[in-house]
């Protein structure tokens, strides 16, 4: 496998690098959400620990985009869903 890889490496670096940059910037993401919330679940249901879990992405979220209106300016445009009437 990893001669393999390496093959494919020094054949098509860019898009290999692409796709190692995309799991670079996985891992960093994972580890702030860790250092922001925690890194343990609290609940013991495994549908509750889903759940948590997607809590924490979801607040982790929400601070990314305010970080990014105070410090950059940028003004977020959100989904409007039209009430069924």
């Amino acid at each position: 496998l990893w001669g393999k890889m390496y093959h494919y490496f020094k054949l098509n670096r860019e898009e290999f690098m692409d796709h190692y940059h995309k799991r670079s910037n996985i891992e960093a993401t994972n580890a702030a959400i860790k250092r922001k919330f925690g890194e343990t679940l609290k609940s013991k249901n495994p549908t509750a620990q889903v759940h948590e879990l997607l809590a924490k992405i979801i607040a982790y979220n929400l601070t990314v985009v305010i970080h990014e209106m105070y410090e950059n300016g940028i003004q977020p445009e959100f989904l409007q869903l039209k009430s069924e009437a």
